[in-house]
């Protein structure tokens, strides 16, 4: 078990950062799909799964008040807005292709 308040606020420090690295790991997935200007190797759903997750995450950690719980879920909720956005837009012929 822990032992002080001290090493359980570092522990959610280090945890909130890495769930921000986390969170914006989603980026990468972005920067395939405009390399490869498509979006057909990535799953729709898998991502709006999270997407729920990541919703209740958030409202469980205001509920408890808890910043570690909220930073770094309502990041992964924007980027996976924005992956979600950019996915759809390719699978709809949406994303505007442009020449080098």
């Amino acid at each position: 078990m822990l032992d002080s308040i001290e090493t359980i606020d570092a522990l959610g420090a280090v945890a909130a950062t890495w769930g921000v690295l986390m969170a914006v790991s989603p980026l990468l997935q972005i920067r395939r799909m405009l390399d490869r200007r498509s979006s057909a190797d990535i799953s729709i759903a898998y991502l709006s799964v999270l997407q729920v997750g990541f919703g209740l995450w958030i409202a469980y950690g205001i509920a408890l008040g808890s910043v570690p719980l909220v930073v770094p879920n309502s990041v992964a909720l924007m980027v996976g807005f924005v992956t979600i956005a950019i996915a759809w837009a390719y699978r709809n012929g949406r994303a505007a292709v442009t020449e080098a």
